[in-house]
């Protein structure tokens, strides 16, 4: 869970750097060029199957570690604390965690497999002499046009964020790579970048909605 969840946090970062584009040029070149070159760079190629692998990996180890906290105690205490013995992010990591990923889902089938699978109802851009897809438009109509598809992505950016406030310290504390004086600063720092990605996601469908 720990090498995985890392890996996927990094993934994130990456995301969220790319599509953070959308809203800085309403022209599309800066996202057309990052699409394509994430589409055509052959480092990227070797890591979308690593990244696939990396979910599958890390969705099938959560229902797993759930199902061994159920075996190892199948009764419920008679008396819990829960604000004071855990937080309600790391309680409900894995309810989260499904929800957001049904999102990735709908998120996957609206852009990536049409993008990856079938750009020729993509329309073509020349960007600096390179012909591609013109991946901007495709997102950006979605946006403009489906309130119920903005809703949908600020929650899952939101419900993203809960689950890496909890999911980015505990990696490195599963790992080892972490001890009581650094265990705070990885607490805070979990919250910061848990706050950065949920406003990311967030604000990218609200500028559509409000400039548009």
């Amino acid at each position: 869970m720990g090498v995985t969840g890392l890996f996927l946090i990094l993934f994130v970062a990456v995301h969220l750097t790319i599509n953070v584009l959308l809203i800085f040029d309403d022209s599309g070149v800066l996202f057309n060029s990052a699409a394509h070159f994430m589409r055509t760079n052959w480092i990227v190629k070797i890591i979308e199957p690593l990244l696939g692998l990396g979910f599958f990996i890390h969705i099938l180890w959560s229902f797993l570690l759930e199902y061994h906290n159920y075996k190892a105690r199948p009764v419920n205490y008679n008396k819990k604390i829960s604000g004071i013995t855990s937080s309600w992010a790391s309680r409900n990591m894995l309810i989260i965690g499904l929800l957001v990923l049904v999102f990735l889902v709908i998120h996957i089938i609206n852009f990536f497999w049409v993008i990856k699978f079938n750009p020729d109802v993509l329309q073509k851009v020349n960007i600096g002499g390179i012909e591609m897809e013109d991946s901007y438009t495709l997102i950006t109509d979605l946006f403009k046009s489906s309130l119920v598809y903005d809703f949908l992505y600020i929650l899952a950016g939101i419900l993203l964020g809960i689950h890496l406030s909890h999911g980015f310290w505990s990696a490195f504390q599963t790992l080892g790579l972490s001890n009581k004086q650094w265990l705070g600063r990885l607490q805070l720092l979990s919250k910061i970048y848990a706050i950065i990605v949920a406003a990311g996601f967030s604000v990218i469908p609200l500028y559509f909605l409000i400039k548009f």
